[in-house]
C-alpha cells in the first residue's frame, strides 16, 4: 500500500513537472530565439568584417583594435554617454524621491496626480515626444517663446549650441522619473510609523527624522533605482536620434546612436557588433562597481 502511494506521488510530480516544462516552452523558447541565437550570432561578427550585403569574412581581433586605437568618435561616444547617465540619472532620482515624499499623504487628488506623475515614464521614450521635444526647443519653440513672454527676448538655438544640447536631452531624461517616483513612494509606505513617533517625542525635527529615519531605510531602494536607472542611461536611444541625431559636432552623440550609424548607415555590421560588446562590458563593470560599494552605503539590517 506504502509502496503504491509513493508511485502515485511520483506520477503526480512527473505530472507537474510536464505541466510546468509545457507552460515554459513559450518563454524558453522566445528567450532562445529572440536572445541567446541574436547574441551569439552578433559575437561572431564583432570578429568578422561584415556589411550584411556580403558574406561575413573573419578578421579576428581587427574591429576591437581598429575600435581602442584608430577611432576618435569611439571615445567621443564614451565620454558623452558618460556625461548623460551620470548627470541624468541621480537627478531624475532626486526629483522622484522628492515626489514619493509629496505624495507619500493620502488625499482625494493623490490618485490622479501619481497617474500624472507618472506618465511621463510610459510616454517619454517614444518617437512622438522626442519629436515635440525638438520643437520645443526649436529656436521659434515654446521655450524661447515663454522666456519672451516674461520679457526675456531670444531666439537661442538651444539644439545648435555644444554646451546646451546635451542638457536638452538630459532634461528630458529627467521628466521620466514615474518608475522610479512609485518605488519610492511604495517603500516609503513601508516603514514603520513608530519609528517616526519614537523620534518626533526625542525631539528630533522633519530634516532630522529624513536624514536618520527616511534616508537611511531607503537606501535599498535607492541602489535599486540607481542600478536599473544606470543601465537604461546607458543604452538612451530614442532622445538622441531622433532630437539631435548627435548634432552640433557630435556633442550629444550616445554610444548606441553611433553604433547604430556603424551598423546599418554605414553598413559596418561587424565594427557595430564589436561595440554593442564593449557597450556590454561597460554595463557590466559599472554594475559590478555599484554592487561593490554596495555595503558602504546600503542598509540592510533586519533585511
Amino acid at each position: 500500500m506504502e509502496k503504491k502511494k509513493n508511485l502515485s506521488f511520483k506520477q503526480f510530480m512527473n505530472k507537474e513537472s510536464t505541466a510546468g516544462v509545457v507552460f515554459s516552452l513559450p518563454f524558453i523558447i522566445g528567450f532562445l530565439a529572440f536572445m541567446i541565437v541574436p547574441m551569439g550570432i552578433s559575437l561572431y561578427y564583432s570578429f568578422c568584417d561584415y556589411n550584411i550585403l556580403s558574406p561575413a569574412t573573419f578578421t579576428g581581433l581587427k574591429n576591437f583594435i581598429k575600435m581602442f586605437t584608430d577611432d576618435e568618435v569611439f571615445y567621443k561616444t564614451i565620454g558623452v554617454t558618460f556625461y548623460f547617465a551620470l548627470v541624468s540619472v541621480p537627478l531624475r532620482l532626486v526629483f522622484a524621491l522628492i515626489v514619493a515624499l509629496i505624495l507619500q499623504k493620502t488625499t482625494r487628488a493623490t490618485g490622479f496626480y501619481r497617474a500624472a506623475y507618472y506618465l511621463p515614464s510610459i510616454i517619454g521614450g517614444s518617437v512622438a515626444v522626442a519629436i515635440l521635444w525638438r520643437r520645443m526647443f526649436a529656436t521659434d519653440g515654446v521655450i524661447n517663446k515663454l522666456l519672451g513672454a516674461i520679457g526675456i527676448q531670444t531666439s537661442f538655438a538651444w539644439l545648435g549650441n555644444t554646451k546646451t544640447a546635451i542638457w536638452v536631452l538630459i532634461i528630458l531624461a529627467v521628466w521620466q522619473f514615474g518608475s522610479s517616483m512609485l518605488i519610492f513612494l511604495s517603500s516609503l509606505k513601508q516603514i514603520p510609523g513608530s519609528l517616526y513617533e519614537a523620534a518626533r517625542v526625542d525631539g528630533a525635527n522633519k530634516v532630522s527624522q529624513f536624514f536618520k529615519i527616511t534616508l537611511p531605510l531607503l537606501t535599498p531602494t535607492i541602489f535599486f533605482n540607481l542600478v536599473m536607472q544606470m543601465i537604461n542611461g546607458f543604452l538612451a536611444f530614442t532622445q538622441c536620434f531622433i532630437i539631435t541625431e548627435g548634432r552640433p559636432m557630435n556633442s550629444t552623440l550616445f554610444y548606441t546612436v553611433y553604433m547604430y550609424q556603424q551598423s546599418f548607415r554605414f553598413t559596418n555590421t561587424g565594427y557595430g557588433a564589436a561595440l554593442a560588446w564593449v557597450m556590454l562590458a561597460i554595463i557590466g563593470l559599472i554594475t559590478l562597481f555599484l554592487f561593490a560599494t554596495k555595503r558602504f552605503w546600503v542598509y540592510t539590517e533586519g533585511v
